[in-house]
C-alpha cells in the first residue's frame, strides 16, 4: 500500500512539473522578443535544459571582461583523424584536458596550426559570427603547409557554429565583448623520428573576452620598430597560422612592454627597410585617402580582418594598394592602424624608429580612418548596419 502510494505521488510530481518546465523553456522565446532577448535571463535551472538558448551566467561579470581565459566555455569540439576512417564524427564534450604521449608529433616536432574568431550577439538579437569560410579556407592551407591532413570547409564551419550553440550562455550582451574561438589542429599521434604524426586532433574551445589591449578597443597603443629579430623570411612560414610562429616575437614583445611599448613592429628579412607586421596584427598606412598595406608573399598573415577592411575602405571610396611600404613612408605618414580578429581595428598613437618618436595621434585619441574602418565594420558584425557582403552568419 506504502509503495503505491510512494508511486502515485511519484506520477503527480512528474505530471506537475511537466507543465512548470513547458513553460519557463518557452517563456525563453514567447516573453523575449528581438528587443528585449538580448537581455540575461536570471532563472537559469530549467532554461539550461534547453539547447540553443540563451541563459544567464551568474558567475560572469560582463562589465569587466578581459582577454583570458577566465571565463572559459564550458564546451568544446573534439574530431580524431586516423589514416583507415579519415575524420571522424566531432563531439562536444566539457572543456578539459587532451591526453596525449610525451611523444606526440605537436610536442616534439611542432605540427600544429590555429585560427581565431569571434561569435557576437547582433542588434537583431541573435548570436553571429564573421566570415567563417575564410578561417576555414586559410585552416585548409594551412594544414596543406604543414603536411596535415586538411580538415573539410564545410565540417570546420559546422564545428564553429556547433562550439557557439552549446556556449550561448558565454557570448557577452552587445558592445561587452565576444565569445572569442580557438579552432586547432594539432600532431597528436605518437613518433620518434621526425615525420607526420600517425593521428590528429581538430578541436574547438571558447572563452567570453572584451578587448585584447589593456588600455581599451579605442585606447591608440604605441609601437616600436624592431631591428634585431626578424618575425619572418622569405620561403618560411610567416604565412601560416602556425603555433611556432608566434612564441619567438616574446623575446622582442616583452621587451617592448618593458619600456611602454604597446608591440612591436617587424621590417622584412631581405632589406630591413618595409613594414611587414605587428606580433599579431596586420599594418595598414595612410596618407591622405590612400591606404597602404604590406602585400601577402609568404612572409606575413592573410588576416581574415584584414582582407574585410581592404574591401570596406573600397567600398568608401579609398585607394587601398596593397604593396610594400618603406618604414621611413610610415613614418611620414597621416595615421597608422593594426587590424586582427583579437583586436579588430587598433588606432597607433605613435612608433618609435631607431630613437625617433613620430606621434600620429593626440594621447587617447584614435585616428580619424581608424576609427571609421572601427565603426563600419563593427557595425556590420553585429548587424547595426547592413551586411552588403555577405560576411556575417547567424547561429541557428
Amino acid at each position: 500500500m506504502r509503495r503505491g502510494i510512494l508511486l502515485w505521488n511519484s506520477l503527480l510530481s512528474t505530471m506537475s512539473n511537466r507543465p512548470l518546465l513547458q513553460s519557463r523553456t518557452q517563456s525563453l522565446s514567447w516573453c523575449c522578443p528581438s528587443s528585449v532577448s538580448r537581455k540575461r535571463l536570471h532563472t537559469v535551472a530549467v532554461a539550461a535544459t534547453v539547447p540553443g538558448e540563451r541563459r544567464a551566467k551568474a558567475n560572469v561579470d560582463w562589465d569587466s571582461l578581459g582577454f583570458g581565459l577566465k571565463d572559459v566555455a564550458e564546451t568544446m569540439y573534439v574530431s580524431e583523424w586516423t589514416p583507415d576512417k579519415g575524420w571522424g564524427q566531432g563531439k562536444l564534450v566539457p572543456y578539459g584536458p587532451i591526453t596525449i604521449m610525451p611523444s606526440a608529433q605537436v610536442l616534439n616536432y611542432g605540427q600544429g596550426i590555429f585560427e581565431g574568431m569571434k561569435a557576437q550577439e547582433s542588434a537583431k538579437g541573435r548570436v553571429v559570427v564573421f566570415r567563417p569560410d575564410q578561417n576555414a579556407a586559410r585552416f585548409k592551407a594551412g594544414a596543406a603547409r604543414m603536411s596535415m591532413p586538411t580538415v573539410p570547409e564545410e565540417q570546420f564551419v559546422e564545428a564553429v557554429k556547433s562550439t557557439v550553440a552549446a556556449n550561448l550562455d558565454y557570448v557577452p550582451p552587445i558592445g561587452k565583448g565576444s565569445l572569442y574561438l580557438r579552432p586547432l589542429l594539432l600532431g597528436t599521434g605518437p613518433i620518434l623520428g621526425l615525420g607526420p604524426a600517425p593521428s590528429y586532433t581538430f578541436t574547438i574551445f571558447a572563452a567570453a573576452v572584451g578587448a585584447y589591449f589593456k588600455g581599451g578597443q579605442l585606447t591608440p597603443i604605441d609601437l616600436i620598430v624592431e631591428e634585431r629579430f626578424h618575425r619572418a623570411a622569405p620561403g618560411g612560414m610567416g604565412g601560416t597560422k602556425a603555433a611556432g610562429n608566434y612564441s619567438p616575437v616574446l623575446v622582442t614583445q616583452l621587451e617592448a612592454k618593458k619600456n611602454g611599448f604597446s608591440d612591436v613592429v617587424y621590417l622584412d628579412a631581405k632589406t630591413d627597410t618595409y613594414l611587414e607586421e605587428v606580433s599579431s596584427c596586420n599594418i595598414f598606412v595612410v596618407k591622405g585617402r590612400t591606404i597602404k598595406t604590406p602585400p601577402l608573399q609568404g612572409t606575413i598573415l592573410p588576416g581574415v580582418t584584414r582582407r574585410s577592411i581592404v574591401e570596406l575602405a573600397r567600398s568608401r571610396g579609398y585607394e587601398v594598394r596593397e604593396e610594400p611600404v618603406s618604414v621611413h613612408e610610415a613614418m611620414e605618414a597621416d595615421e597608422l592602424f593594426t587590424t586582427g580578429t583579437a583586436v579588430v581595428v587598433s588606432s597607433v598613437g605613435s612608433m618609435t624608429y631607431r630613437g625617433q618618436r613620430r606621434q600620429y595621434t593626440e594621447p587617447g585619441q584614435a585616428g580619424k580612418v581608424a576609427l571609421e574602418m572601427y565603426s563600419n565594420l563593427t557595425d556590420i558584425q553585429t548587424e547595426r548596419a547592413d551586411d552588403n557582403f555577405g560576411w556575417v552568419v547567424p547561429i541557428n
